[in-house]
């Protein structure tokens, strides 16, 4: 009997512990969030060019997340150019993008712009708040205006048409020297403080707009 009374009174005990005393705290579930996108910035001839991102030569960066996922958008030279969007149209989620084909479109006064997709692959996810306020592209277009993430299997293939370091640096000078050209100024008159003006765009008459953009973003 008394071996019973002491497993009595040491199961109450317990469980006036359990209900009374401080409970764990559990973790709570992570949220899936998709990561900031962490840049590297450089810049060349007043255009930013973040060095640990890849980048198509019609103007369009990749970033890998993963083995076989990335995330795409337009790069410095395009924003500027490109300037104050009205609209911007993404594809939808599950389409397959080849690389160097269309990715994405502006529009600015009447006049459409296309940008390329720098990688192949189905489209996982799509920047919405870039497609309700386009100005988030073109002017955080390496961080809050990304466009696409893709599931990209054959990456590591693609990644090889793609231009990174010194190349890309070359890439970008050569690039800002014909668009000052056709802008009839130096590269330096097209800066403000070091940095390409914002709406370079609005630098260039309407009817040659499109055919501007065409040559640089090769679509």
């Amino acid at each position: 009997m008394t071996i019973i009374l002491v497993l009595f009174t040491f199961v109450t005990l317990l469980a006036i512990d359990y209900f009374t005393g401080p409970k764990a705290i559990l973790p709570s579930k992570e949220k899936d969030v998709r990561p900031a996108l962490q840049t590297r910035p450089s810049l060349v001839n007043g255009f930013e060019l973040p060095l640990n991102l890849k980048y198509h030569p019609g103007h369009t960066w990749v970033m890998p997340e993963s083995t076989d996922m990335v995330r795409c958008g337009i790069d410095d030279f395009s924003a500027k150019l490109i300037g104050k969007a009205d609209t911007v149209q993404l594809p939808q989620r599950g389409q397959w993008l080849r690389q160097g084909q269309k990715m994405a479109s502006f529009t600015r006064n009447g006049v459409t712009v296309e940008v390329v997709s720098p990688i192949e692959g189905t489209v996982t996810g799509i920047n919405d708040a870039a497609t309700r306020n386009p100005e988030l592209v073109t002017k955080g277009n390496y961080a809050d205006g990304w466009l696409v993430s893709l599931q990209s299997p054959d990456a590591t293939t693609n990644y090889r048409n793609l231009l990174s370091g010194d190349v890309a640096k070359a890439w970008m000078s050569e690039a800002a020297n014909r668009l000052a050209a056709h802008l009839h100024m130096s590269p330096a008159t097209m800066q403000d403080g070091g940095v390409a003006a914002q709406d370079l765009g609005a630098q260039i008459k309407p009817e040659e707009f499109a055919e501007i953009t065409k040559e640089f973003f090769l679509i």
